[in-house]
């Protein structure tokens, strides 16, 4: 006998979706059929495979089966499946009082205004059920769960709540079944009782659901269930592959660029297609919370977020991979050490950076879509797969002294305008492009015209040890070490002359200002300014040593750099003739800490003692 009805409340989140949904939201309403045949494939594949190691779970002749049930007389349309089913518990958690399923992420995107000119976001946020109350004035939900003698009946309006009540048993098999009592029709509106509209609406929609869609009393699939993965590159349509994309995705916006690759051979077989997404997602933040492929083994899904396909620095790459000879029992411990799972992983690195450098070459303006979006996780791999660092490489993009705000360059464009006698690849990381465009660290090589690359993303300072060479060519960085620069002679004599005539200076320099750097010397990279601040080779700079304290992480907290002094400034040379005068001259000490505090300013860094600073420039002033 059926027990007592509940009543129970939408939470708040449920309540504001479903009001959107009924209002506002979509302008094509058989989305609401696509989302809940979706739901109910993605339950046929939850009770295949918990049937795999659990056989009393298998229906009746091992099939699985989504049944469309219009009824003309009674106005409804049914949805059932002989899926996994829902407990109790689970049905009241995933339709109503819980927002698990992403009402407040899909309630957040509604307000920031990302809804794009057809706004069909409820799949993208797992919440697709509540789509059937743009269709439905009642909605009732009958459920069994694989493995129980419970049956559940869900009831609701799509107003204020909802009614549980347990439900007679018999003749209820396993699975669930969604009744949408359907609306009054009005002109113009597609009419889902009927059966030419259904096999229309699946067609275009669900085609490639890998189980059979039949219409009530009909023997024949009215989807090909042809598993899009298994078909020729060439044979798959623009509209297959959105449709594809978004289900597999949950993102509506179409895929960039699909990659569809197999293996063939005696022992080792599978079919992958992939799809580079055209806009980033939240998830690009948090690798951990990232998604992964979705493996199938002989089309039963193993692992709808199959981590182990791909590396981090992937991770935003979307797609299944089908494997017949992976075992169907397959572990995700196991999974991680298969030598199999391996060279399928192998496989999705080497087609994923094909394909980008295919687009780089063949279609610039895709490419740079792609770069912006992703192009700060692809340099991740710099230094997490030395194994491809070569061909990451060759896809990076940057601006360069050469280049106007906004353009990038590969580094092979930077390397076919390099000069003749150029025997390095310079670069320096920043901010900003304004912040580094005009860093005195620079003035040597802009007087050589040498090309200088910028680094302006945070990764670039933990990637740019990972770069070594192109062409032959170290890579040197223009804030750290000595730029190993020849000066023409005239100014090299001229250099040399000051050196000598300001020993004594420098190392009153040193001893003033031995508590904030580390040496005092004459710069080789200044024309212009007085004054920059180096860090030695190898050191961390200090743009990187601010991103780590921020992060807190364990490392040296203000470590001391070089303070480089041009030797032919005027700066200098009133110094110098200041100490030849008096080397007790009280000025002289403070000069020495003005020109410091201009070097921490120049790189972007805060003074130790501001006030002492302002203080010193307005006794200069005076």
């Amino acid at each position: 006998m059926a027990g007592t009805t509940q009543k129970m409340e939408f939470q708040a989140e449920v309540r504001q979706v479903l009001d959107i949904v009924i209002h506002s939201l979509y302008t094509h309403k058989d989305v609401f059929l696509r989302e809940l045949i979706s739901n109910a494939s993605d339950a046929l594949d939850r009770r295949r495979f918990e049937a795999l190691t659990r056989t009393e779970l298998a229906p009746e002749k091992d099939e699985y089966w989504i049944r469309l049930e219009p009824d003309r007389e009674r106005r409804t349309l049914t949805v059932r499946d002989n899926g996994m089913g829902m407990s109790r518990e689970e049905l009241v958690l995933s339709l109503g009082t819980i927002a698990r399923s992403g009402t407040q992420e899909f309630l957040r995107t509604l307000r920031s205004g990302r809804t794009g000119s057809a706004p069909e976001l409820i799949g993208q946020f797992g919440v697709g059920f509540y789509s059937a109350f743009m269709v439905a004035d009642t909605v009732e939900v009958l459920t069994r769960k694989a493995g129980e003698d419970k049956a559940w009946l869900w009831r609701s309006q799509g107003e204020g709540g909802f009614t549980v009540e347990e439900s007679p048993v018999q003749g209820v098999e396993a699975g669930t079944a969604v009744k949408v009592s359907l609306k009054k029709r009005e002109e113009g509106d597609t009419d889902y009782v009927e059966p030419e509209e259904l096999r229309r609406i699946v067609k275009k929609y669900s085609d490639f659901i890998t189980h059979p869609i039949r219409l009530q009393g009909a023997d024949d699939a009215i989807n090909s269930m042809k598993a899009i993965w298994t078909k020729p590159a060439k044979e798959i349509s623009a509209e297959e592959h959105a449709e594809f994309y978004r289900r597999i995705a949950h993102d509506f916006a179409e895929p960039l660029e699909p990659i569809r690759f197999s293996a063939e051979g005696t022992s080792f077989r599978y079919d992958a297609l992939l799809y580079i997404p055209s806009k980033s997602t939240l998830d690009l933040l948090f690798p951990e919370r990232r998604s992964g492929l979705a493996l199938y083994v002989k089309r039963v899904l193993i692992a709808a977020d199959c981590k182990d396909l791909t590396p981090d620095y992937l991770r935003f790459v979307r797609g299944v991979v089908d494997c017949p000879d992976l075992p169907l029992n397959i572990s995700r411990e196991t999974m991680q050490h298969d030598r199999q799972v391996r060279r399928i992983r192998e496989s999705v690195v080497r087609k994923t950076l094909d394909a980008l450098s295919r687009l780089q070459t063949e279609d610039r303006e895709k490419y740079l879509r792609f770069w912006k979006a992703f192009g700060k996780v692809l340099k991740e791999g710099l230094y997490s797969d030395p194994d491809s660092r070569e061909r990451i490489q060759e896809l990076l993009q940057f601006e360069t002294t050469a280049t106007a705000p906004g353009e990038l360059c590969s580094l092979k464009d930077y390397a076919d305008r390099m000069k003749a006698d150029q025997k390095e690849i310079y670069f320096i990381a920043g901010e900003s492009r304004q912040a580094v465009e005009s860093s005195p660290h620079l003035e040597a090589l802009k007087a050589k015209g040498y090309e200088v690359i910028f680094f302006t993303d945070p990764v670039d300072e933990v990637v740019a040890d990972s770069l070594r060479e192109l062409g032959g060519k170290p890579f040197r960085c223009a804030g750290k070490g000595s730029l190993g620069l020849e000066p023409d002679a005239q100014t090299r004599e001229k250099a040399e002359d000051a050196a000598r005539e300001c020993a004594g200076l420098l190392d009153f320099m040193r001893e003033t200002l031995a508590d904030h750097v580390k040496e005092v010397r004459f710069s080789e990279r200044l024309t212009e300014s007085a004054v920059c601040l180096v860090s030695e080779e190898g050191a961390v700079s200090a743009r990187l040593e601010k991103m780590l304290r921020q992060v807190r992480q364990e490392e040296p907290q203000g470590a001391k750099r070089i303070l480089e002094l041009n030797p032919l400034h005027p700066v200098v040379e009133r110094m110098r003739k200041m100490f030849e005068e008096d080397r007790k001259d009280p000025r002289i000490a403070e000069y020495a800490e003005l020109l410091y505090g201009q070097g921490v300013l120049t790189e972007g860094s805060p003074l130790p003692d501001p006030a002492r600073y302002a203080k010193l420039v307005a006794k200069l002033m005076v």
